[in-house]
């Protein structure tokens, strides 16, 4: 090896070791996916699902239990029978036409305001955990300092383009007020986009409030600022929280997601297609009423996908039928036109284990190919959503920068040049000193910092160290980086304000409330 070659081999071995250990927080821009969709339905079957679900919906109905919502639905046109709803068609497809099939989502700080929808997608943390595995490993209830801690780590996360909202339950927080503090968290420890609570009609207002405060009522009629979640209970039926939450966002021109919760053999059919053709009803039948609440609002085709045991009745994650399902959920979106969510990273493990692994890399690898926008519970979810793991948030995070660098799809810009490569090296040399590995090897392959790629040599002479340790290691490193992206002044006097007035006027209540 020449002097020259030994200088570049070691200079770009250096600089590939300068990148792994530099801090790296910049928000990368939304996935635009450069892969083909992955579609297990021709369109003769995609029109049989669609021909069943709107079938379900004039013959069976779906349940609305909720008196403004049935009056809405009278007005629309649609047949109602005391709480069950029967839309037809004709109304269904007119009304979900309206819906935008993108739009921009608003962030605190516009250079990270995201394209959505078509092929543009987002990864947005898990919320609703009852429980975290701490900085140490250790399961427990979280507080309200453990919710701030994970929001400063999605605000970190490269590949993470939301802080959801409430990623732990604050158990140290009444739960009447906790939707206050939740919100002003995702507000005040990052710059990023964020969901609001829809725990109630109420709460989803005061949500709305603070996000008037924040960005201001003209933004928000322009373009959505916030996301929320509404779950059915299925089979078929949709209530009066969900339903009141619903109307407080989509009046306020901010979209919901659509999602009726899924536990296949459970509350559906115990078999994929017709599972999916429930599920689809009930989809529709929730995003249709957003347009009778105001049309041309945003609104996105959500779900909650499980698979339940049929031997326990536990609900299962990474199983093949729920990829299945994506794809299926994926196609039928598109025949509508509009943007839908998922659920990624999902790990029903106990710990931070090569199940909690093995199962997520299954989900992840499903949905990315099934083209869905809102990537949601994509850091942190194991022990199906009961528990969320500091360990597993950071590694999830890494893992969506390599789920995002996949979905890309080949690059082409540097061909010509990696092939006149090819003919100086020539037979028996390499490309460690060449110009063209010199300028390209930063992005060229993918390197994770938290996967040990090492001999196993080096791997013990460094301590033996597990990836569920690293991972802790590097939360740490990050907490003790992490710079806040201050709010306003003038503006977080007024949310505080607007929060203490809220705590005087709302009772306190102490009880569980948990939403996935």
């Amino acid at each position: 090896m020449t002097d020259v070659a030994r200088t570049a081999r070691s200079g770009g071995r250096g600089a590939r070791r300068a990148m792994r250990l530099a801090p790296d927080f910049e928000m990368l821009p939304a996935l635009a996916r450069g892969i083909p969709v992955c579609e297990v339905m021709d369109p003769a079957r995609v029109e049989q699902i669609d021909t069943a679900s709107m079938a379900i919906l004039e013959d069976v109905g779906v349940v609305f239990r909720d008196e403004i919502a049935l009056a809405d639905w009278r007005r629309a046109g649609a047949k109602v029978v005391g709480d069950r709803v029967y839309p037809d068609r004709g109304l269904v497809r007119e009304l979900i036409a309206s819906i935008p099939s993108g739009w921009t989502y608003r962030a605190r700080n516009p250079d990270k305001s995201l394209p959505f929808g078509g092929k543009h997608s987002i990864f947005v943390p898990m919320t609703g955990a009852p429980f975290l595995r701490d900085l140490d490993d250790v399961r427990r209830w979280p507080t309200i300092a453990d919710l701030n801690m994970f929001h400063k780590l999605s605000h970190m996360a490269p590949a993470l383009h939301s802080t959801a909202h409430h990623i732990v339950e604050p158990m140290d927080i009444k739960v009447s007020h906790r939707h206050l503090h939740i919100t002003y968290s995702s507000m005040r420890y990052s710059d990023k986009t964020f969901m609001g609570m829809t725990t109630s009609g109420r709460n989803a207002e005061d949500v709305m409030d603070m996000c008037e405060i924040l960005f201001g009522a003209e933004v928000m009629e322009q373009t959505p600022v916030v996301t929320g979640n509404c779950n059915g209970n299925s089979p078929l039926v949709w209530d009066e929280t969900m339903l009141s939450a619903m109307r407080a966002f989509v009046k306020r021109n901010q979209p919901v997601l659509c999602s009726p919760f899924v536990l296949g053999g459970a509350n559906t059919p115990a078999s994929v297609a017709p599972a999916v053709a429930q599920l689809n009803a009930e989809a529709l039948s929730a995003l249709a009423y957003t347009q009778v609440v105001r049309k041309g609002a945003p609104a996105i085709y959500g779900h909650y996908l499980s698979t339940v045991s049929m031997k326990s009745g536990a609900p299962m994650a990474g199983t093949p039928e729920i990829s299945l399902m994506n794809f299926m959920i994926g196609q039928m979106a598109r025949f509508y036109d509009v943007p839908w969510r998922t659920s990624n990273l999902l790990g029903g493990a106990k710990t931070f284990d090569a199940q909690a692994g093995y199962e997520s890399a299954m989900t992840m690898n499903a949905v990315l190919h099934a083209g869905a926008n809102y990537l949601w519970h994509s850091a942190g979810w194991n022990e199906a959503g009961m528990h969320c793991s500091v360990a597993k948030f950071v590694v999830d995070a890494e893992m969506c920068q390599m789920g995002y660098r996949m979905a890309e799809g080949v690059r082409w810009d540097d061909f010509d040049m990696a092939m006149q490569a090819v003919r100086d090296i020539g037979p028996g040399g390499h490309y460690l000193g060449h110009p063209h590995t010199l300028a390209n090897f930063e992005r060229a392959f993918f390197m994770p910092r938290l996967f040990d790629n090492n001999s196993i040599e080096q791997w013990q002479s460094e301590g033996a160290i597990e990836i569920t340790r690293r991972a802790l290691d590097r939360a740490r490193q990050l907490l003790d980086e992490y710079q806040e992206p201050k709010l306003d002044t003038a503006t977080d006097e007024a949310l505080r304000d607007y929060i203490a007035r809220r705590e005087r006027e709302i009772p306190a209540v102490d009880a569980l409330n948990t939403e996935y």
